[in-house]
């Protein structure tokens, strides 16, 4: 994996996976596929490795591949009542620890800390606002193969009602990702209300990069998706929210 090293020395709470959890992974690998030239990889084929986490959760689970490394999961709900959702999982060092300062900062544990053999430990936490996000602890697998590029991951924007409070209850966690001197977070905060209506519960939204936002968007309504919020300009680029043929929320995002 290329960036497993990098990764392995990023600071805590820089966005290290993402995974969909969908009804039919049959039908998410046909659209993302052609969405945004993944292959992937079917359950069982790497050796060695466990059922769980980011990386094999229980169930139908393929891994999204782009020029050969890693950079997504399609996971099918073993619930019919779970979201249809993606959901970031942001790298530590110690997941036990951070889970522990989560609950102090007024946070929830909603999976406690779990090994999966030597991939790693996985944990599910969320915000004092609800806002639910992932924590990966690499041990032989750390993240994204390619991140930043065309059809790969580059930004998680938190929507939350309460931007001041999620600045200070993430820069706690996660100070020197956030805030240090060569801080690289791929992870913004802003109000709900600020693209979506009032109602819409606090959420993590997954940008994954385009060459052309308005290309993007012509795909995923010939693939049966939706846009959900037209284009817009954002401080890191230009932006629209779409989502699949299943209902899964992302975002594209042209730099």
């Amino acid at each position: 994996m290329a960036e497993n090293g990098a990764f392995e020395k990023r600071r805590e709470g820089v966005p290290c996976w993402v995974d969909a959890q969908l009804s039919d992974v049959a039908a998410g690998r046909r659209f993302y596929g052609e969405l945004f030239g993944w292959t992937f990889q079917e359950e069982g084929e790497e050796e060695g490795e466990a059922e769980g986490s980011p990386y094999r959760p229980a169930g139908e689970f393929v891994r999204a591949c782009l020029d050969g490394e890693p950079v997504a999961a399609l996971v099918r709900k073993t619930d019919g009542r779970m979201p249809t959702v993606w959901s970031v999982y942001f790298h530590t060092p110690d997941a036990a620890a951070l889970t522990a300062r989560i609950r102090a900062g007024g946070g929830q544990v909603v999976t406690p800390p779990h090994p999966l053999g030597d991939l790693g430990t996985a944990a599910l936490a969320a915000d004092p606002d609800g806002a639910v996000f992932g924590l990966w602890q690499p041990g032989r697998r750390a993240g994204f193969g390619h991140r930043r590029e065309p059809g790969t991951f580059a930004w998680a924007e938190l929507y939350t009602r309460d931007t001041e409070a999620a600045n200070a209850f993430y820069g706690d966690l996660f100070h020197e990702a956030l805030f240090g001197p060569d801080a690289s977070p791929d992870f913004g905060r802003a109000r709900v209300s600020d693209v979506f209506p009032a109602a819409m519960p606090p959420h993590f939204l997954v940008h994954f990069q385009v060459e052309d936002v308005d290309a993007g968007l012509a795909a995923v309504a010939r693939l049966g998706g939706r846009v959900r919020v037209p284009p817009f300009g954002t401080s890191y680029g230009r932006v629209a929210v779409v989502s699949d043929d299943q209902g899964a929320s992302f975002a594209l995002l042209r730099r």
